[in-house]
């Protein structure tokens, strides 16, 4: 065998090393993408098993209170007027899209147009990351007066779409793009103004699995708590 076939042969046993370790290791980022949806889905259960709450400890104050949650299927929600009994803390969970959502207020005003019009909506919350079990961003205390997340939205034909213009969210995650579980509330909630003074802006609590979430849950594969506000903007 001369020089230059030993080469070619160790160049094609080194490629084939190679190709080996690469498909190996595409077979455990594979898995471990697996076993993070696992975990995911654990932390979920948990969650909604045990509640949490999350405290203040230098003003004694709660930031975050949540009950052990009952969960209602669709069927029982649509026949419920599309609404959630907060009194026996229910929460309907969206099969299609694993997303548990209670209504809390549904608000003053009148739903999102479905006509493609794009409307602007102001938004407060809270957001908690469930598999780290602390509160990850919020805009809805005196400290973040000034960082109210205001998106424009659109529906149409039942299609939901939205993008931030300003906030927290998009400052915190650099990106424009609106959480998918955000946009759900929308198809039900009422979108107002606090126009008198027993007008309530419409409220709701979500657990969102990853891939409903915000940009950093579905790199990272955490599922969050949101407890979140929407009012029309002037």
């Amino acid at each position: 065998m001369n020089l230059f076939s030993r080469q070619i042969r160790i160049l094609s046993a080194v490629g084939a090393m190679v190709f080996a370790v690469v498909m190996l290791a595409s077979c455990e980022e594979e898995q471990t993408y697996a076993e993070q949806k696992k975990a995911e889905r654990r932390a979920i259960s948990s969650f909604i098993e045990k509640g949490t709450t999350v405290l203040d400890y230098e003003v004694g104050d709660t930031i975050l209170h949540v009950d052990p949650i009952n969960v209602i299927s669709e069927n029982q929600f649509y026949a419920q007027d599309s609404t959630t009994d907060v009194s026996k803390n229910e929460y309907v969970l969206f099969n299609a899209t694993g997303i548990y959502m209670q209504i809390v207020r549904k608000g003053a005003g009148e739903k999102l147009r479905d006509d493609g019009a794009s409307e602007q909506v102001l938004c407060r919350y809270k957001e908690f990351n469930i598999s780290a079990d602390s509160i990850q961003t919020r805009n809805d205390n005196a400290y973040y007066i000034g960082m109210l997340d205001r998106m424009n939205v659109a529906c149409n034909s039942g299609t939901l779409t939205g993008t931030f213009i300003e906030g927290m969210m998009r400052t915190y995650y650099a990106s424009i793009s609106v959480p998918e579980g955000w946009l759900v509330p929308l198809r039900y909630v009422n979108i107002g103004r606090q126009l008198a003074e027993d007008d309530e802006i419409a409220k709701v609590r979500l657990i969102l699995p990853h891939s409903v979430g915000q940009r950093d849950a579905i790199s990272k594969v955490y599922p969050c708590f949101y407890e979140i506000t929407y009012q029309r903007a002037r």
